[in-house]
């Protein structure tokens, strides 16, 4: 009887050793697009059954939600894994919670594209802390009956701030941007301080370290004529980028902007753009930037989370997550929908300590 009762003990934990060894990685990213929670449903399914690793996506509205969790934490975090940058990347790495070397640590990470500068986060170096899982384009869209006559004749398309300014003189109140501090409004003045700076390397900089006034004053200058001439007199933004595409499709307004290389075509497709919108750069060169993927330096599932990484920057994660009827977030690594994807010459971020400075700036002045 104790020889049946070993045997059917050694049975029972065969049977559900597959179930036992099975890691758990918790992965605090944003929440708030289908698109992307589908994607991560499906990497959820593809990590289980290929390396037995359960991706719990823990949704926020805000990964500062997991960044202000994991600077409260002084022992183990619950969080495994961030998808990050920008500010919330620069307070983690300034308090040394993060994990390093991610290069030497996922394989994969030599398959990243050597003609994208991602070193550096909104101007702070990355140095090992984070490794790039997407990236994202500041794009001006157009309707085909503005764009063709001021933009280049060619497929990647520009339009200069004069070029701009002369649209908004023909068709006054018929263009708009988002009102800062949203995230695309934010982008449109770092996009138009660095085209109308005479030294534009100076935002790679900490705003400490330089004379602003001098370095933003062609920006004010600029917005203080633009504005008379755009949708409400300027007295009034669209509150985002989905409120002013609202308008776009609308025709109340003849442009709308982006931040991804594929929303245009994505967006056609789903029959949620209207289909004469052209994407072109705002200046010779649009603001570029990455999202990345970083592990907390305090989380017990380090060797799981760095697996996780390394079949995000797979091929076949990237195609998946490129496919404009999944998510349309364009490739990082070697892929052949990296060589389809259509991106701007580029210009970087400004140093991440800009944004709060611009964003009070504008709301003192064009908001009182």
């Amino acid at each position: 009887m104790k020889v049946l009762l070993c045997w059917l003990s050694l049975l029972g934990s065969l049977l559900v050793s597959p179930l036992a060894a099975e890691e758990r990685v918790n992965f605090y990213a944003w929440g708030g697009s289908d698109a992307v929670n589908r994607y991560l449903e499906w990497a959820s399914a593809e990590l289980a059954e290929q390396h037995g690793i359960r991706l719990q996506h823990v949704k926020v509205a805000d990964i500062s939600e997991a960044v202000a969790l994991i600077l409260a934490t002084e022992d183990s975090t619950p969080i495994d894994l961030l998808w990050v940058n920008g500010e919330n990347f620069h307070i983690l790495k300034q308090q040394n919670k993060l994990l390093g070397d991610l290069p030497q640590k996922v394989a994969n990470s030599a398959l990243i594209r050597r003609d994208l500068q991602w070193q550096y986060d909104f101007g702070v170096a990355v140095d090992g802390y984070e490794l790039p899982w997407g990236m994202a384009q500041f794009q001006l869209l157009l309707a085909a009956e503005v764009g063709a006559e001021q933009t280049d004749d060619n497929a990647q398309q520009q339009v200069s701030p004069a070029a701009l300014l002369a649209l908004a003189q023909r068709y006054p109140g018929r263009l708009s941007y988002p009102k800062p501090p949203s995230f695309h409004g934010t982008s449109w003045l770092k996009t138009l301080a660095y085209h109308l700076s005479e030294q534009p390397q100076l935002l790679q900089q900490a705003p400490a370290t330089v004379e602003v006034e001098q370095v933003l004053a062609p920006l004010w200058a600029y917005l203080d004529q633009l504005h008379p001439y755009l949708w409400r007199a300027g007295d009034e933004f669209p509150t985002s980028a989905e409120r002013q595409r609202l308008l776009f499709n609308q025709g109340v307004l003849l442009n709308s902007v982006s931040f991804n290389p594929s929303e245009v075509p994505a967006l056609q497709q789903q029959g949620k753009l209207r289909p004469d919108a052209q994407a072109a750069s705002l200046g010779a060169a649009a603001l570029s930037n990455f999202h990345y993927l970083a592990i907390p330096a305090q989380s017990e599932r380090q060797q799981a989370a760095l697996k996780v990484i390394n079949f995000f920057l797979s091929p076949e994660a990237q195609s998946q997550k490129a496919a404009l009827d999944v998510w349309g977030d364009p490739p990082v690594v070697e892929t052949a929908d990296a060589a389809t994807t259509v991106i701007f010459p580029a210009h970087p971020e400004p140093h991440v300590a800009w944004t709060e400075l611009l964003e009070a700036q504008w709301l003192a002045r064009y908001q009182r």
